[in-house]
């Protein structure tokens, strides 16, 4: 009777001892494995900004490129070609009340923001798809408002793309975003 105690607490600790290495190797790997996730660094980060003026909640949710030693604007970016304004998914801009923009109203809701960079005018285009990857989706006819603007140049370059919403008073802003050497930017009001 003792030997068959002695067997069965020899193999319990046999079984104790080769769960708590197999654990120790789980622990090791998920170790690595947050660490390789933590030390991990994107290109392209996911961002966004915001901003309220007169009482209306403005939201741009984009995906923030480098430029990397890169030409983008007719170079990595072709000319006259729809771009989704950011990197990976098509940037989107929310706003929760109606807004005027070169005399047009754009209606509160959420949009997919597409460009046509050129070499002198750029289009801007708020377009009711704003889910989609990149610019796969994208279709003219899905336009809720566009408008062309003259960019902005700059001997230095801004490294990252990125968007801002200036308040000018209590119920107008500007629009901008800049990056390499190019900034765009337009008033609008808030209806």
């Amino acid at each position: 009777m003792n030997k068959i105690i002695i067997i069965i607490i020899a193999a319990l600790l046999t079984f104790s001892c080769q769960q708590n290495k197999e654990k120790k190797v789980i622990d090791e790997v998920h170790q690595h494995s947050e660490t390789t996730t933590e030390t991990k660094t994107t290109k392209s980060p996911h961002t966004s900004t915001m901003e309220t003026i007169g009482g209306a909640h403005i939201h741009i949710d984009y995906s923030s490129p480098r430029v990397r030693n890169r030409i983008i604007f007719g170079g990595l970016l072709a000319y006259d070609e729809v771009w989704q304004a950011g990197a990976h998914m098509a940037t989107w801009v929310e706003i929760s009340k109606d807004l005027s923009i070169e005399n047009q109203v754009l209606p509160k809701g959420k949009y997919g923001f597409f460009l046509i960079p050129s070499k002198d005018k750029w289009t801007v285009i708020f377009n009711k798809n704003w889910n989609q990857h990149g610019k796969d989706a994208y279709d003219e006819n899905d336009d809720v408002l566009r408008f062309q603007l003259t960019p902005e140049f700059y001997d230095e370059i801004k490294e990252e793309l990125e968007y801002t919403i200036h308040p000018i008073d209590s119920s107008k802003g500007i629009f901008s975003l800049q990056w390499e050497r190019v900034k765009i930017s337009f008033p609008f009001s808030v209806n």
